[in-house]
């Protein structure tokens, strides 16, 4: 199963990866990161691997891994 990383700390929580997940698997979290951003957050599960929301994230803060 594909899993997602995302280096909260990098996210500024632009919003782009939640809009072009077809599964709807990824949040923008209620938190704050070190600089007051909220980051986008990986429900855990429901990743298909497509790899649309780390080619989409303008800062790079994102890894899938199959």
């Amino acid at each position: 199963m594909p899993k997602i990383k995302i280096n909260k700390n990098v996210c500024k929580g632009c919003g782009l990866c939640v809009r072009i997940c077809p599964k709807n698997v990824i949040i923008i979290s209620k938190g704050l990161n070190d600089k007051s951003y909220h980051p986008a957050e990986y429900l855990g599960e429901g990743c298909i691997g497509c790899k649309s929301c780390a080619l989409t994230c303008p800062d790079n803060a994102i890894e899938v891994y199959k």
